[in-house]
């Protein structure tokens, strides 16, 4: 589980350093840079699934444009995340992106830890400054390459594996509902949900076979989200994979639907329960679920009972949700602690969590964190972001 993000200068984002618990609502108004928070991490999984050029072409971007430009900064940006690996040992990386020719960017730094929790002790550590690998418990060392983070060769060593899996296996989920009304083919992967929801079909059929009680699960969300929904099925014909969707009507009468007959709202919430659901096991991939505004399409009621299938899918895996709802937080079992506030000025975006009059409002459950929301009341505490340094200076 990732604990803190530490990001500096990149996009919106000047500097900002909060922990992060099972479940965290990112909150703002629209344009305050919920999403550059969620593409900072979406970055750095993709740098690690693939070269760091690709990481900036499937944006249509360059250094430069993702980099925070403010008084006095320079093009560059960094990533530190902290995380849990298991019940005896903790990790942190860091990497920062610098200017250089001919490709316009390198990796300038680059480190990684693994320590025991209970002594502290550092179990493994890499280390990479101008073109340099440092090392403990890491013997055979590859050269770095300025188009690839270093963590890609270092994961062929145990220590760094489950750090590169846990950030590797994160998921970013946008569902589009016109891509899910289309046919699925069965050729595509069934084993995570892709962040368009495009095989929706094959793993929502993954999970019948796998884990029918979880299968079970998405089916009582749905029909407490539309009335009259009986059941969801899937059929392959030829090489296509078909949701369908039976329907309810007066009398004991039903009929099938295809997804392209159903409304976006309930497309969207069925991709939004399969991505919460579809870990095969605790502790499986995906390692992290991040989801943009999950409230999209839904009615006031159907957004209180996504908050349910929130909080129990964060039970199985981290999830951390951008969100401008109030009716997604009208409910007062949400703490002040899963909440970081999202607020821009002069171009800067500020993410902390909830000020002292939030927290206490929340905690003496005065208000809902929605109707803190409506008044425009979930404010960032001033100061509020921790002060972590990307590197530490043992390891630079």
């Amino acid at each position: 589980m990732l604990t803190r993000v530490t990001i500096e200068n990149f996009k919106s984002i000047a500097f900002c350093d909060v922990k992060l618990g099972p479940l965290t609502f990112l909150v703002g108004l629209n344009g305050a840079g919920k999403s550059n928070f969620i593409d900072a991490l979406r970055f750095c999984r993709d740098a690690l699934r693939g070269p760091l050029d690709q990481a900036f072409a499937s944006r249509s971007s360059n250094l430069q444009n993702l980099s925070h430009i403010g008084a006095g900064s320079s093009p560059g940006f960094g990533l530190r995340v902290e995380m849990q690996l298991s019940e005896t040992s903790a990790a942190h990386y860091a990497f920062a992106i610098r200017p250089q020719s001919p490709r316009g960017f390198s990796v300038h730094q680059e480190e990684c830890v693994v320590k025991d929790l209970s002594t502290d002790a550092v179990l493994a550590y890499f280390a990479v400054s101008s073109g340099i690998v440092r090392g403990h418990n890491f013997q055979e060392r590859p050269a770095p390459t300025d188009s690839r983070l270093y963590l890609v060769h270092a994961s062929g060593a145990s220590p760094f594996r489950l750090v590169y899996d846990a950030l590797e296996g994160m998921e970013f989920y946008s569902p589009d509902p016109e891509i899910m009304k289309v046919d699925l083919d069965t050729s595509g992967p069934a084993d995570v949900l892709e962040s368009d929801g495009s095989n929706l079909a094959s793993v929502f059929e993954r999970i019948g076979e796998e884990r029918p009680e979880m299968r079970r699960r998405i089916e009582e969300y749905m029909q407490r989200i539309v009335p009259g929904l009986r059941g969801i099925g899937s059929e392959t014909i030829k090489t296509f994979k078909l949701l369908s969707f039976e329907q309810g009507f007066e009398g004991n009468g039903s009929r099938t639907f295809t997804a392209n007959s159903m409304s976006d709202g309930t497309l969207r919430a069925l991709a939004i329960l399969v991505a919460l659901f579809q870990r095969s096991d605790v502790g499986s991939k995906p390692t992290m679920v991040a989801i943009e505004e999950p409230e999209t399409g839904l009615h006031p009621a159907g957004a209180g009972i996504l908050l349910d299938a929130l909080r129990e899918g964060a039970a199985r895996g981290q999830v951390i949700v951008t969100s401008h709802s109030p009716d997604l937080l009208d409910n007062r079992a949400i703490m002040s602690e899963w909440i970081l506030a999202v607020d821009a000025s002069h171009g800067s975006t500020m993410i902390a969590p909830l000020d002292a009059a939030g927290r206490s409002t929340l905690r003496d459950r005065l208000y809902t964190a929605g109707e803190l929301l409506r008044m425009d009341q979930l404010k960032p505490e001033i100061n509020g972001t921790l002060s972590r340094p990307l590197f530490d200076a043992p390891f630079v």
